[in-house]
């Protein structure tokens, strides 16, 4: 077994945890038990040798990893019993190697994203794969560089923050100056979205506060954060749509497309981080209006909807609990009540509702588990980011 640390803000949250009210402590220890559960069911899914987990695609794994190192940091004691060091381990090691496939995305008229995997012949892995955890979008990068950052702060293992590094590099080599800078969605630098900019400010931002070149990572993260704000990709009701039109003149406007669970919440996590790295008090009320722009139209009798539901594929089942888990690192850095409110009810439904035999969670947090043929180990794992929210939240 791994032993796990807690470290940074992450341990000094959990001390927090621990010396609230004893009024707590029940619905603390019940959520803690239901994430328990949750992770012990989601393990049902995980390859060992592949270091993924079937039924989900490849970038759904870097957010498996995610929620595994988030419940890790609020309780060490019960990860190391579920030996989740472990599982850390094994997914760095396997995960970027063992795949040799191709990734393709596609989008609906919609702006829902499909990703498709393909095989690839052996002797091309070296240059194609996954080596190093970087294939041919941004995002997929992105989501990768966060979950070993996240295992990093958990364990301490320096090869996890310097592979969050590597990643990081990759990704900056997407950044040009169409629409006036950020980054491209992929390799193939046709369109700019939010979600592959939101997670260049926030592994930005997350490595200003833990590698040993601050300074480098904040000016980044600084610089991506004042052009995502005047990108026009944050419309007049402070939500965030998918991304921009480039016009034949140059000219970038925001492309109405919709506005996507995700896209209301990485940027969260990237403002959290950048606050916590020196910026100013203004970043955090910037992420609480877009939270609450965003459960304000994207939930229903305080229960978040994605608006594809109940067909939203791999890739759309993901996206909910990306919200709450950023959702929960911007309470837990600056708490109110509604957010607390609202965390909590939706971790409430998931279990009463949207749960399988096995402790499987589903899709609609609503109900039923069943909706598109789930649970799959992405449904699983969204869901248990809102279980996770609510450890911390309670």
């Amino acid at each position: 077994m791994v032993n796990l640390r807690a470290v940074g803000s992450f341990a000094t949250r959990a001390a927090l945890l621990a010396s609230s009210q004893l009024s707590e402590r029940a619905d603390r220890a019940t959520y803690t038990q239901n994430s328990v559960d949750a992770i012990k069911a989601l393990q049902t899914w995980y390859d060992s040798g592949t270091g993924l987990w079937t039924s989900t695609g490849w970038w759904n794994g870097g957010n498996c990893l995610t929620v595994l190192a988030d419940f890790s940091a609020l309780n060490a004691n019960e990860a190391n019993k579920l030996n989740l060091g472990g599982v850390f381990a094994n997914t760095f090691q396997n995960a970027q190697r063992s795949t040799a496939m191709a990734v393709v995305k596609t989008m609906s008229p919609s702006g829902l994203m499909t990703s498709s995997y393909s095989a690839i012949a052996a002797r091309d892995l070296a240059e194609r794969g996954f080596a190093g955890f970087i294939n041919d979008y941004y995002d997929d990068e992105g989501w990768w560089a966060l979950g070993l950052i996240r295992a990093y702060d958990v364990t301490g293992e320096n090869a996890y923050l310097q592979m969050a590094e590597s990643i990081f590099e990759d990704m900056k080599g997407g950044t040009d100056n169409t629409c006036g800078g950020g980054i491209w969605w992929s390799k193939e630098k046709k369109y700019k979205n939010a979600i592959a900019n939101e997670l260049y400010l926030s592994v930005a931002a997350s490595l200003a506060n833990r590698a040993s070149n601050k300074q480098y990572y904040k000016d980044i993260a600084t610089q991506q954060w004042a052009w995502f704000k005047g990108s026009g990709m944050i419309n007049s009701n402070n939500r965030i749509n998918d991304g921009l039109n480039i016009g034949s003149d140059g000219k970038c406007t925001n492309n109405g497309q919709n506005e996507w669970t995700y896209n209301q919440g990485v940027v969260l996590g990237g403002l959290v981080e950048l606050y916590r790295a020196g910026g100013g008090a203004d970043l955090l009320a910037q992420a609480k209006t877009i939270a609450r722009a965003a459960i304000s139209k994207l939930s229903q009798d305080g229960i978040l909807h994605e608006s594809c539901e109940p067909n939203c594929g791999a890739d759309g089942a993901q996206f909910k609990g990306i919200f709450m888990r950023n959702l929960h690192y911007l309470q837990s850095t600056s708490p109110e009540s509604d957010f607390k409110t609202f965390i909590m009810a939706n971790a409430d439904s998931i279990w009463s509702k949207d749960r399988a035999d096995g402790n499987k969670l589903g899709l609609v947090w609503s109900g039923p588990p069943s909706a598109e043929n789930g649970p799959t180990a992405g449904t699983h794992s969204s869901a248990m980011d809102a279980l996770v929210a609510a450890v911390a939240a309670a």
